[in-house]
């Protein structure tokens, strides 16, 4: 619901009779408003992801909703655009931590063969989260719709104080017995539970203290960190991001005859459906496939998009197929970016990694990604107005080609695979311990 605030409240927020604030932002304004959480986040996640083996995984995930509902409480009296600047700034900071700490919660607590089912919760709860947001915020004031994503916070950080810790950290620290316990509990077998225990000290004993300079000099590692970060900055050069938060202004500037906020409903529908679906996809096809395939739905989406606005012009009148295109296409990007790389690339990028380094080479990959969802949120208007919507979106789609033939060429798959084995795949040998 954060991520997806800006598509009905932008434009709330430049419409006179609805904007709280004292005059209405201008399009700097409103670039800083969608894109500084995300430079901000950089930093953030820099240092936050030290707290991951200092307070635990758990409480870094309570910690993420604190900021949150704070900045939700400050939109709701904010009159001056500043005020909603660092507001949002805030709020989408802790969104960042969200994509750190979760995706290494879910592969420690995971079995290896639902560490694919449980790793595209992530993106299956965001689009739930979408869909909230652009079925109820283009209908509602922005102050109703401020109370309603405050509530949310509250009702979903509440069943987090219930959560146990991972497995992994627990033993970290020392605490076996509550890291078998805690285990037992997610495999059903304490015989199964003790085997896991005994890789994961196996890993830490190999693994005491990280030695990050080191790191870089180990082959298999800067290998991992290079697809990690391959996956995190090319899901977002794809261009989905800018499409995403620009969603009803790009709709429209389409000037179909389909109504913007319904068509952003209709398209939200199928991205939470693309999710769920996904969870069926990887349980038949190879994770690799699914990615390539989901980076050529989304050139074909941006190809489509790109031609309608090139074809299109003031005197154009929008009728027959060319009135659905731009809608059509929105359908394949979203569709295909939700139930491929969207969602695949948390649990994908989090495997690539040996325990002790998790942590460490999933925030340098985020960190990449924050940079590239910053440049492209920051710049999708200078961009589209500087070299036109055609070229930009056209840009996007050369970005999906590019990114596909780097992952089939170098993505090793990591469906039903250990973390030893995917270890092994990645180059390490396998007389050497390999850490799960």
């Amino acid at each position: 619901m954060s991520t997806s605030w800006p598509s009905p409240m932008l434009v709330k927020l430049v419409t006179a009779g609805e904007s709280p604030l004292s005059r209405s932002p201008t399009d700097e304004e409103v670039s800083w408003i969608v894109s500084l959480g995300f430079l901000i986040g950089i930093v953030s996640n820099i240092i936050g992801s030290t707290f991951l083996d200092i307070i635990g995984r758990k409480y870094c995930i309570l910690a993420c909703s604190v900021p949150k509902l704070a900045m939700a409480i400050i939109l709701i009296f904010s009159t001056e655009v500043w005020l909603v600047i660092l507001a949002r700034a805030v709020m989408v900071m802790g969104d960042c931590f969200v994509l750190v700490v979760v995706p290494i919660y879910t592969a420690e607590i995971a079995s290896k063969e639902l560490r694919g089912a449980l790793g595209v919760l992530l993106q299956g709860f965001s689009s739930l989260g979408i869909l909230i947001t652009l079925s109820v915020g283009p209908f509602v004031s922005y102050y109703t719709y401020s109370y309603i994503i405050c509530g949310a916070i509250v009702v979903a950080t509440m069943p987090l104080l219930f959560l146990p810790e991972t497995p992994y950290y627990l033993i970290s620290k020392g605490k076996t017995d509550a890291a078998l316990e805690t285990l037992t509990t997610l495999r059903h077998s304490e015989t199964d539970a003790k085997i896991e225990l005994e890789e994961y000290r196996k890993s830490i004993e190999e693994h005491v203290e990280i030695d990050k300079k080191a790191l870089f000099k180990d082959k298999t590692f800067l290998k991992a960190l290079a697809l990690c970060v391959l996956m995190c900055g090319g899901s977002q050069l794809v261009g989905y991001n800018a499409v995403s938060f620009y969603l009803q202004t790009i709709l429209i500037s389409a000037q179909t005859n389909i109504m913007p906020e319904i068509a952003s409903v209709i398209i939200s529908v199928i991205q939470v459906v693309s999710c769920l679906s996904l969870t069926v996809l990887t349980s038949i096809f190879q994770r690799k496939r699914l990615l390539v395939s989901s980076l050529f739905g989304i050139f074909v989406g941006m190809m489509g998009l790109g031609t309608f606005f090139q074809v299109s012009g003031p005197d154009y009148e929008v009728t027959g197929f060319m009135n659905y295109l731009p809608i059509i296409s929105l359908i394949l990007v979203v569709f295909c970016y939700s139930a491929g790389i969207g969602a695949l690339l948390w649990p994908t990028a989090t495997e690539l990694f040996e325990g002790p380094t998790r942590a460490f080479g999933t925030t340098f990959g985020l960190v990449f990604s924050l940079l590239t969802i910053f440049l492209t949120a920051k710049y999708f208007p200078i961009m589209t107005a500087a070299f036109g919507p055609a070229s930009t979106y056209w840009f996007f789609s050369v970005s999906c080609f590019i990114i596909g033939a780097l992952i089939t060429m170098y993505l090793p798959e990591t469906k039903d695979k250990t973390f030893r084995e995917i270890q092994v795949s990645l180059g390490k040998k396998d007389d050497k311990k390999c850490p799960s």
